[in-house]
């Protein structure tokens, strides 16, 4: 061990995340959770891109020793323990951050996520395992990933988080208390978890990168309060200040009510990263202007409109008009229904960037209504592709990036093993919710040599099919003609 604590150590001072002075003070911290008796300096000539193996190699020490259970859940609280010997007090990465950002943004950023990753914060050793590909169909690039960097809970977790006397600290996730929050069987550990103040419009927020990075640079921009997500003018201004602070970022936010909005509706949060969508590439099926404000119709299967214009001051004011006359739209010859007995349905989720001299703001139009058929959602993936997909559209969905269940991984593997008739989709009850889709694919023509590359095609279509679904204006020329008409009246009405 007293060589894998010099190997951490060096990685550390390589990395930026400690200094010289710092390293006897490091060691001790590291003497003391690993139960030694005693440490020697040893010269290390190494340069490491990850600290993955020295980390493995400390754990099964631990686990031989019996300081941590041989259990992902526990061996994931412990090294957070053990990379927290080498961080950096929360004050110096604002202040290092700060400083560069005061010369460029995207040095500030690039130091922030380089320090993410160093960490083990952002666990890379298991987001690369995601699987990831692009297949054009009918908008563009789309594109898919099946999420397997999260990991599942052994039955040992499971039975202890079940008697986890339940805690309100840190309320949630997004809080800003997760920062050094040792964690639990219920709770990710945060020792080597930093964030960064920031003001947007003068109100108070963090900016934290997602253990989970879908995209590149994926960060959150979570507020100081906890308190519920709302879509208002004070989004469209905050998303504005901070694509002006951070020009090479993106910002959005999720919709802020049920079914059309995210995972965590409890905690005002935007997502952003430095990253091309494919709805940043789609094509343009109508454009009138306002006053300074181009006003795109973009060819989606999301109903959304792309305000462009140099003064910031304008698009907020423009997306407030047409987000509060949304709320109240209503149009029963394509089932858009803005209210029922009082409960809201119509909302947005907002998408901002600057590119130039000139601001962007994407408004995806959302309703989130059920009926008796669709109890899940009118506007929500219908029964037949929940095999794929169930949940949510939240706003990277939104833009075209499928976030999809790790499950997948292996039914698909499963599939092409029936579609090229080396198995048989009956004995297989993992299978049972695909049988619709496989009758309507089986038909073509399959091989080895296609087989996965054709199977993704056609899991994108399906992806398609979901966003599609999630469309309030459908493409179809009368729906397209209500959508512009909606866009025309609304805005006649600004002042």
């Amino acid at each position: 061990m007293n060589h894998e604590i010099n190997r951490l150590l060096n990685y550390g001072l390589q990395n930026g995340m400690i200094y010289e002075d710092d390293i006897d003070y490091s060691a001790n911290l590291l003497v003391d959770l690993l139960k030694l008796d005693t440490f020697e300096k040893e010269d290390i000539d190494e340069k490491l891109e990850t600290a993955n193996d020295i980390i493995e190699n400390i754990l099964s020490y631990a686990v031989k020793k019996g300081l941590v259970e041989d259990s992902v859940v526990f061996k994931d609280l412990f090294d957070t323990k053990l990379m927290n010997c080498i961080m950096p007090r929360p004050s110096e990465v604002i202040n290092q951050f700060n400083n560069l950002k005061e010369v460029s943004s995207k040095d500030a950023t690039d130091y922030f996520y380089d320090l993410s990753v160093a960490s083990n914060y952002i666990r890379k050793n298991r987001t690369d395992k995601n699987i990831r590909f692009k297949k054009f169909y009918k908008y563009g690039d789309i594109e898919i990933t099946i999420n397997l960097s999260k990991p599942e809970k052994d039955p040992k977790a499971i039975a202890l988080a079940k008697n986890q006397k339940s805690s309100n600290y840190p309320k949630c996730l997004l809080c800003k208390e997760n920062v050094g929050f040792a964690g639990n069987v219920n709770h990710p550990a945060r020792q080597n978890h930093r964030i960064i103040p920031l003001k947007l419009n003068g109100d108070n927020y963090y900016f934290q990168y997602s253990p989970y990075v879908y995209y590149n640079e994926h960060c959150i921009i979570f507020n100081k309060e906890h308190k519920p997500m709302v879509v208002n003018k004070e989004t469209f201004e905050h998303l504005l200040s901070f694509v002006e602070q951070f020009p090479h970022y993106l910002l959005g936010s999720n919709a802020d009510l049920p079914i059309v909005g995210g995972s965590i509706l409890s905690h005002d949060h935007y997502q952003g990263g430095n990253y091309e969508f494919p709805m940043d590439g789609a094509k343009v099926f109508k454009t009138i202007t306002h006053r300074d404000i181009q006003i795109d119709f973009l060819q989606w299967p999301l109903s959304t409109v792309r305000l462009i214009s140099k003064n910031k001051e304008h698009i907020i004011h423009l997306s407030e008009h047409i987000l509060n006359k949304w709320i109240n739209y209503s149009n029963e010859d394509i089932d858009i229904i803005s209210h029922t007995e009082g409960t809201r349905h119509n909302t947005i989720t907002p998408i901002a960037r600057k590119k130039g001299d000139n601001y962007e703001m994407n408004l995806v139009f959302r309703n989130n209504r059920t009926t008796e058929e669709y109890p899940l959602g009118i506007f929500h993936p219908h029964q037949e592709l929940h095999h794929i997909k169930k949940e949510n559209i939240g706003l990277i969905e939104v833009m075209g990036l499928a976030v999809l269940p790790a499950r997948l991984k292996d039914e698909l593997t499963l599939l092409e093993k029936c579609l090229i008739n080396e198995a048989d989709i009956n004995d297989y009850e993992s299978l049972e919710k695909h049988k619709d889709w496989f009758e309507e694919i089986k038909n073509q023509e399959w091989t080895k040599d296609n087989v996965k590359d054709q199977l993704q095609y056609e899991l994108t279509k399906v992806f398609v099919r979901v966003l599609e679904d999630a469309g309030v204006f459908k493409l179809d020329e009368k729906s397209k003609k209500y959508f512009i008409e909606f866009i025309e009246e609304a805005i006649e009405g600004e002042e």
